[in-house]
Formats: C-alpha cells, structure tokens, sequence
C-alpha cells in the first residue's frame, strides 16, 4: 500500500467510502499498491446509467455477491472505481461524477485533470 496518499489537489486522500466498504484494500479509501493492477483511483458516484454500461462492459457491480460480502453498488453509492473503466466509460459518454477529494493523485498518469474536473460531484 502506498505511504500517505494523496488527492488530485495533492492534500491527503479523503475517505471515499465505508458504506459499501471500498478501495482496493477495502480501507475505504482509494489507496493503491503494486498488488492493485486494476488501479483502483477514482472515487465515483455511480449513476444507473454507469452501473449498466459497466455490467454490460462485464464489470457487474451492481449484482450482490453473498460469498465476498459485496451487496452491489446502487446509484448513488460511491466506489473506488478502475482508472481504465473510469476513462473507458467516459468516452462512452457513460462516465460517473468523481469526488476529487477522494480521488488518488496517481489517476493522473492515466486521466487528464481537466477531465476529471468535468465531472466533479457537488454535493
């Protein structure tokens, strides 16, 4: 897991959430690691649109999962999602508002600022 994490702005990474219970560490945070080949950086909130495009993509998180104790994203929840599926979805046309605060500085390397400064949640 990386060492004090930081947010696009370069501040300390703010929770993303704890309920559903995220991040690649399931810290709640979108902390990142060489184990997390996914790149699990964007704390999203998922919208219905998002959650189909992302199952028909063959990313299911919508589905409840018992056996890992995952009881599905629901539009509205916020997700440490894949940097890959974020970009992916968003040339799409399907990309869900961020919560940059919650966001690792690391999506960066894979997704320009003003991009992600687009989709800014307000709360």
């Amino acid at each position: 897991m990386e060492t004090k994490p930081l947010n696009v702005f370069g501040k300390s990474l703010v929770e993303c959430s704890l309920d559903p219970l995220t991040g690649f560490y399931r810290d709640g945070c979108c902390t990142t690691g060489t184990d997390d080949h996914g790149q699990h950086l964007v704390c999203i909130v998922a919208s219905a649109d998002f959650l189909i495009f992302s199952k028909k993509q063959g990313n299911d998180l919508s589905t409840p999962l018992p056996a890992f104790q995952f009881a599905g994203i629901k539009p509205g929840d916020r997700w440490c999602l894949c940097a890959s599926l974020w970009l992916e979805a968003y040339h799409a046309g399907q990309a869900p508002s961020v919560v940059l605060e919650s966001t690792n500085q690391k999506v960066l390397d894979v997704i320009p600022f003003e991009i992600l400064l687009e989709f800014k949640h307000s709360e």
